[in-house]
């Protein structure tokens, strides 16, 4: 599993804004310029985190860009969802959307429900606030 240069990205850029938490609020620039993300990359992210309610955007003046919680709230499970949708290490993972030719006589797919568990279970042991220091 690896991970998209988006989700390396929102980590990033979440663990820059994390350095700003208590409140302070930041901006999809300073955000850039401290991350060497280029600034559209960055306000992309911020579009997404926003929506996936990691990040809260506020428009005008004293504006800016915060955490939504806490960064001990959130996750580095938290973050790659945001930008990739559910941890799935195979199709198989997820009934609905399992397609795959084998799947009526496979002796894996019993078990990657759990391996999927384990994954996503280290990356939700991750907190922002170790992400950021």
């Amino acid at each position: 599993m690896r991970l998209s240069n988006m989700a390396d990205y929102a980590v990033v850029v979440m663990s820059a804004a994390a350095r700003h938490c208590g409140g302070m609020r930041t901006s999809a620039t300073e955000l850039a310029s401290e991350t060497g993300i280029a600034l559209p990359t960055v306000q992309k992210l911020v579009s997404i985190l926003s929506k996936g309610g990691l990040l809260r955007s506020v428009r005008g003046a004293g504006g800016g860009i915060q955490l939504a919680r806490p960064a001990a709230a959130i996750t580095l499970a938290d973050i790659v969802e945001a930008v990739e949708g559910p941890i799935a290490l195979t199709g198989c993972v997820n009934e609905q959307t399992c397609h795959c030719s084998i799947e009526p006589d496979c002796a894996v797919k019993p078990h990657m429900g759990a391996a999927n568990a384990a994954v996503r279970g280290a990356l939700a042991n991750i907190t922002l606030t170790s992400l950021a220091r």
